[in-house]
């Protein structure tokens, strides 16, 4: 398990050292590879949260006063906001609304695991969410 996130981690590492922005790095791929890159953030989610929940079952069994502490669940939110619940398995849409996000000047330089997120707490509806962390992360990451 630390093995996956020491190597997920190395991944996103390279692709945060890239010399382009994001917008640049998304528009470098095909259709093809973006619905890929979706579904892969998408499924990276599901088995993280699948074997995070399968330690607490076990925890839990060893330990009958065990309570599962509330960050756990807050972690499980954030890992639900990069996923539209909404577009389902429809994840063109999502990368066909990141090719819109990106058309915009102001963010151009957000990373792409963050437009994740924020385009799909919008396609779920959660627009004030969404145009939040869009503020905030424009901000952040000027270009």
């Amino acid at each position: 398990m630390i093995k996956k996130i020491i190597l997920f981690m190395f991944l996103f590492s390279l692709v945060i050292a890239q010399k382009r922005s994001p917008a640049l790095y998304w528009e470098s791929l095909d259709f093809k590879e973006k619905v890929a890159f979706v579904n892969g953030v998408y499924a990276a989610g599901a088995k993280f949260k699948f074997h995070h929940k399968q330690e607490v079952k076990k925890q839990y069994n060893q330990d009958p006063n065990w309570v599962e502490p509330y960050y756990i669940e807050r972690f499980y939110n954030i890992l639900d906001e990069h996923r539209a619940k909404k577009a389902g398995y429809q994840v063109n849409l999502v990368a066909q609304a990141l090719d819109a996000f990106y058309s915009n000047y102001d963010n151009t330089a957000i990373p792409v695991l963050e437009a994740v997120r924020i385009v799909s707490l919008s396609q779920d509806g959660e627009t004030e969410k969404a145009d939040l962390y869009l503020l905030k992360a424009q901000k952040r990451y000027k270009p």
